[in-house]
Order: C-alpha cells, then structure tokens, then sequence
C-alpha cells in the first residue's frame, strides 16, 4: 500500500474526510510486530484482549483534586509484564473528567531519576505560576501543587497531559507518561457509550524494558514497533447493531501520524482537537498528527471491521542521511469492533452546535512568519550535527522569540523549509487554521496542533484574549522539539 502524499494532509487532517472510498481490505492486514513476549492475552475468537479504559477521576463539587505519581516500574502493556515508566502505575495515566467553570488540582510527584513536570496539552488555561507553564521543573524525588482554573466558556472535548521538560519530553512520552482529561459538556450527543482510546507506540528490548532511541530514532523523530490502545495491542471491542458510540481518540505518539479508519462502520466526525463542528460530517477517515484528538460518532453495523491506521509517509531528514530510509508512519490495526446481537432502538439525531468563531472578519494587529527548519550544522542538535530550529535558532527558555499585546489577534505564517512534515502545537491558544499551501479554508477550522507540510506552509490566525505569560510553541514531533525546534511566545 503507498502511504498518503504528505499534501494530502489539507483535506484529512484539517477537514477530516477524504474524497474517495477505501477498498481493497485485503490490503491492510499488515500489523506492527511486537517482540514474543508481549502477545496479547487472547479472548476466543476476537484475535486480542477485551477492551479496557484507563481509570476516571472525577471532579466532586467544582473540584477535582489528584496527585501524579510519575515513577519507573513494572506495569502491564500488551497483555504482559514491562517495566516502564507510568502515571499512579499505569499506561496510560487515569483520566481526568471536569467541567467548564472547574478547578484542576494536581499534586505532581517525582519517582523518576530525572527532572519532569506537567503540560495540559490543549486547554485554554494560564501560562503563569503553578498553571500550564512549561518552565517549571519538578526535579527527582520533588513535588509540585500545580492548579488548573477552567475557564467558564472553556469548550468541552478531550484533551491530555504528558511532561514537558526540555530535553526529555519525548523520553517521557514515550516511556509512558500520558494520560486523558475529559471537559463535558452539557450537550453532548446522545449514545449508548461514551469510549476513550488512547493510541500510543513504543519499543521494548528483550527484557521488556523501554528502549532508548538511536541516533536515527532521534533525527527522525522515533516511531515505536508497538503500537497500543490504552496500553494494549489490538483489543476486541463489541456492540449491537444500530448502536451508537462516541469514541474519543487521543493521539499519544512521540513522532507516529495516524491516519484513521473503520471500514463498513458508519463513522462521523464530531471535531477535532477542540473543534467542535455545527453537524456530523460522514467520513471515511481522519488524520490524527502527534497530539491531536478526534471525536467521532460510530453507529455500529453488523459484522467485525478493524480499526486501522493506513500509512502516512511524512518525508525523511533527506541530504542522503540515514541511507534514505523515510519517516512512515507505516499501516497498523489498531482495534478490533464485532457488532451482532439484537438492533439497538435509534437514538435521536445529534442537534447543531454552535458555529465556532471566525478570525478572518477581523484585520490582524500583526502579522508573523515563522520558519520551521532542519539540517546539519553546529548545535546541539539531535546527534551527528543535525540541527532542529525555529527561525535558524534552537531553543533559548531565556529568550523571547515573540512578543504579543493582551487582546492582539495576529497571523502567523508557518513555514516548513525542511524535508519532512513538521506539526505545530501553541500552548494556551487554540489556532484558526485559514490557508494551506495557498489554498483558503472555507469554513471556520480551530486546531492546537496543526500540520505543516514539507516544503509548505500554513497560515493561522490567533486572538491571544484572557491570559498573560510565557509559553512555548513547537514541533510536536517530540524528538524535534528536544532537539531545538520550540520558541517562547510572552504575552503582555
């Protein structure tokens, strides 16, 4: 199967269809293989384990208060015994469940040997203090109150936490740390079950222990030869016929694009990231870049069908590096969803939301370039002199790359000079996606991660509205945004 062109992401990732029907099952059976000894525990007949979800911590009186215990230890992923690292001793971390208009209160402790701390990957809350500030550092054997206020008018949808430390971000991730946050809503669609799959991929040697990236996995960015689903490796799912689930997918990946389908299901997106649509919009799949999340509607039909991920080629360092060999998010099953039994009586249709806000009736106080680059050089790089960089610059947390006025609404125009797809993420503001390699998006389209092709661009627009404070924008290819590619916007 040849992977999606890479410019292709426009109409996935941003629209989330795409225009032709996937056929040819035949085609996709091709699974990452995982070490022997983390086969699955079988369960007759479904080819996988039987579907879990992490635990749920619930908000109780406007407050949620937790403590996270980031350690290394044996936990279970694949159906086995590993040691890696993990939040409260499991893979993926629990997951947070609060409300607009809530509070987010988290005892952060270290059990690692190394420096971490905490970032809510999505949420529109401050940058200051104890909040969603990337500068805080929570060293071995600390611990840290960090507190979250939701805003009132904070859109409901499916966010995640992970570590942020500089230099070890993608270690962390990808080790483990990673785990869900769930705002509800007080009009989310009706369905008979509300899922959570959590995707994330990593290596294990053959003690199953985490293994540490190469040279190559670093300027790459790694992409692990398990892929797994709240921790486990192609699970069984199961529902009747005419039944009607919200599956919340979080992409959790360090490097790994998802290019999602579920075949002969009737699948709708609802948004992504936390972007709600006014209505369902059938689809036949959906590109999830590292970080993002979609929210999709499956309205069950009979019979087994895979959820996959199709393969993504998202480009290569290039200069003959590494032999050639090219950064493909290869093709993987994912899940496996039987649907038989008695129908299900029908559930009423999903009402429309509201439209989202529209940025471009309003004329930008500034306009912005930013050049998202990658080549050898001096620096300090991701090994063999290869260096990542916003703007020819590796990070600095001392300097400012970007001063922005309170209340600005400003345009900033993504470029990519390097040889591989690069995903921006901005923290605290969500992004208006209006333009993709020349071509304007004709309805209103709100991400914090968006894809910017190899040799492309994309414009965003931005209303820095409600906050104040340093925080950072990047490349959520973790390895590259260790390696340099990240920046500091201030606000003021």
């Amino acid at each position: 199967m040849e992977p999606i062109d890479r410019r292709q992401a426009l109409q996935l990732g941003l629209l989330g269809v795409a225009g032709v029907v996937i056929g040819g099952a035949g085609l996709f059976e091709m699974r990452t293989q995982a070490p022997p000894w983390s086969g699955p525990s079988s369960v007759a007949g479904s080819g996988g384990p039987t579907f879990v979800e992490p635990s749920v911590l619930s908000s109780r009186d406007g407050v949620l208060r937790v403590e996270l215990q980031a350690a290394e230890g044996e936990v279970t992923l694949a159906g086995r015994r590993a040691t890696a690292l993990s939040f409260n001793g499991q893979v993926p971390g629990p997951t947070l469940r609060l409300r607009p208009g809530e509070t987010l209160q988290v005892a952060m402790v270290n059990r690692l040997a190394t420096p971490t701390n905490l970032h809510v990957h999505g949420l529109h809350v401050s940058p200051q203090g104890n909040s969603d500030n990337p500068f805080v550092t929570v060293g071995p054997g600390e611990s840290v109150d960090y507190e979250f206020q939701i805003p009132t008018d904070h859109p409901p949808g499916t966010y995640w936490y992970h570590p942020h430390r500089h230099g070890s971000a993608a270690d962390q991730v990808f080790g483990g740390l990673y785990g869900a946050i769930v705002i509800a809503g007080d009009h989310d669609p009706a369905s008979a079950r509300d899922r959570l799959l959590v995707v994330s991929d990593l290596t294990l040697d053959g003690a199953g222990r985490v293994a540490e990236a190469s040279t190559a996995d670093s300027m790459m960015g790694r992409e692990g030869d398990l892929v797994l689903v709240n921790g486990q490796r192609d699970p069984h799912l199961s529902a009747r016929p005419g039944e009607r689930e919200r599956w919340r997918v979080v992409n959790a990946c360090t490097s790994r694009y998802l290019r999602l389908e579920l075949p002969r299901q009737h699948v709708q997106l609802l948004g992504l990231d936390a972007d709600a649509r006014v209505r369902p919009l059938d689809i036949e799949e959906v590109l999830l870049v590292p970080g993002g999340r979609a929210d999709l509607l499956v309205t069950a039909q009979a019979g087994t069908s895979m959820l996959r991920s199709r393969g993504y080629d998202r480009g290569s360092p290039g200069m003959g590096m590494m032999g050639g060999r090219a950064s493909s998010s290869g093709p993987v099953t994912l899940a496996t969803l039987t649907v038989a039994g008695r129908a299900a009586a029908a559930l009423p249709d999903v009402p429309d939301r509201a439209r989202p806000a529209d940025l471009r009736g309003r004329e930008p106080s500034r306009r912005r370039e930013l050049t998202l680059g990658a080549g050898m050089g001096a620096g300090m790089g991701a090994g063999m002199g290869m260096r990542f960089t916003i703007d020819g610059k590796e990070f600095d947390h001392r300097r400012t790359d970007q001063a922005v006025r309170a209340g600005a609404v400003e345009e900033w125009t993504l470029r990519n000079t390097a040889p591989m797809d690069h995903p921006f993420h901005l923290h605290v503001w969500p992004m208006q996606v209006v333009e993709q390699d020349g071509a304007p998006l004709t309805e209103p389209t709100w991400r914090d991660v968006v894809n910017v092709p190899a040799g492309g661009q994309t414009v965003v627009r931005i209303a820095f509205d409600d906050f104040t404070g340093r925080t950072v924008y990047h490349c959520h290819i973790l390895d590259h945004e260790d390696a340099g590619m990240m920046g500091v916007v201030e606000v003021t």
